[in-house]
């Protein structure tokens, strides 16, 4: 196979590796708050679209039947601080995007506000669709927006693609350094705590010897 043959599969099987598209199908409860953890990489943009199957429809009723619907929130946690990067309403349906400042774990919460009182509270069953990275990108509209053509969105896709990439190294290799450093200081603590132990253990056997040493002394027995 020719070098720009190895270089088209390599580049193929990064691409697909780089698709996270993550689909989730739960129920959301009146006055509960469900949350989520996606990790993402530093500098990453994320998509999410989310479906609300039960809006507008009473407990119990077909389609047609409309009741009102309490307020539907979602906001994203950043994983350092806990600071909310996005917060907004969920219709019926519909999208929201954020770019991750740091890398690592971020909370996407639904949080439904409760409209009974006294009666039962609903449940709502919920879609949500994340596109992390590459995937999250919508290039045909970028072709028409920015007029290019496929060649410059190809060319648009692998530059992204190699982007993520080493956006994802970099993300994993901050992991790495963060799980060694905790490793060594976890053996280190073992460690002196080892010998810590072994000192007081010999400490103590010399005190107990001395003592019956003397204890004997007193008592004329040696």
């Amino acid at each position: 196979m020719s070098p720009g043959g190895v270089a088209l599969v390599v580049a193929v099987v990064a691409s697909s590796a780089l698709l996270r598209c993550d689909a989730l199908y739960f129920m959301v409860t009146e006055g509960v708050t469900r949350c989520f953890l996606e990790d993402v990489p530093e500098d990453t943009l994320v998509v999410g679209k989310y479906k609300n199957f039960d809006a507008g429809i009473a407990v119990g009723q077909t389609q047609g039947t409309v009741e009102s619907v309490p307020g539907i929130e979602i906001y994203v946690e950043e994983p350092t601080q806990g600071a909310e990067i996005y917060s907004g309403k969920a219709d019926r349906e519909g999208r929201f995007v954020f770019t991750s400042h740091d890398g690592g774990e971020h909370k996407i919460c639904l949080s439904v506000s409760s409209s009974n009182w006294f009666g039962m509270s609903r449940k709502f069953k919920f879609e949500l669709h994340l596109d992390v990275g590459e995937s999250a990108v919508d290039y045909n509209e970028m072709a028409k927006v920015e007029h290019l053509t496929a060649i410059e969105v190809e060319i648009r896709k692998l530059t992204d693609m190699v982007r993520g990439i080493r956006s994802e190294q970099s993300y994993q290799r901050a992991r790495e350094r963060a799980f060694r450093d905790t490793s060594e200081s976890t053996n280190s603590r073992v460690m002196w705590w080892s010998i810590a132990q072994t000192v007081f253990v010999v400490v103590t056997g010399v005190w107990q010897v001395f003592y019956l040493k003397s204890f004997f002394k007193k008592k004329k027995l040696v």
